[in-house]
């Protein structure tokens, strides 16, 4: 009997099966997928706990970011109230200043009227005794001049007297 060679294909093909099966190759290649399997669903684990915290970190920060956005409005806030409060005061305190000023410069004018109504009276009292003194002088003798001046100079002081009271 002659053997081809597909017979002796079939012969070393069950004799490697039987070498397989004898070293047993399928049930460690069994093992090794199973642990592969099992390091996969740890690593999905693993990764899948990761993602529920980083999802809560996520929604701690955007709560914390809402809070910090909702802090800094109620400061801008009290500045903005605050400032119109100082501009406020300042504008009080500017119209106050100014009112004084005003005041004062027309206490200083009315002031300074006065004093000059008083030197152009003294002024013009003084030049109507001169030239009262100069035509009495001229038109009537010593003794009732000096009379006549005496009586003037003493009407003239009553009634600047009376002027400046």
């Amino acid at each position: 009997m002659t053997f081809d060679s597909t017979f002796w294909v079939a012969i070393s093909f069950f004799i490697f099966c039987g070498v397989l099966v004898y070293f047993k190759i399928p049930q460690k290649v069994n093992d090794l997928l199973n642990k592969m399997i099992n390091d996969i669903k740890n690593e999905i684990d693993e990764s899948e706990k990761l993602r529920t915290e980083s999802k809560s970190l996520l929604d701690k920060s955007k709560i914390k970011f809402e809070s910090a956005n909702t802090e800094s409005e109620k400061i801008l806030e009290e500045a903005n109230r605050e400032a119109e409060k100082i501009i406020i005061d300042m504008n009080n305190k500017f119209h106050k200043s100014s009112e004084n000023k005003k005041i004062l410069s027309q206490s200083k004018i009315n002031q300074m009227k006065e004093f000059a109504i008083k030197e152009i009276r003294n002024k013009s009292v003084k030049i109507a005794v001169d030239s009262v003194k100069k035509v009495i002088s001229g038109s009537v003798d010593k003794s009732k001049l000096e009379a006549l001046f005496e009586k003037n100079l003493k009407e003239t002081k009553e009634e600047l007297k009376k002027i400046n009271s």
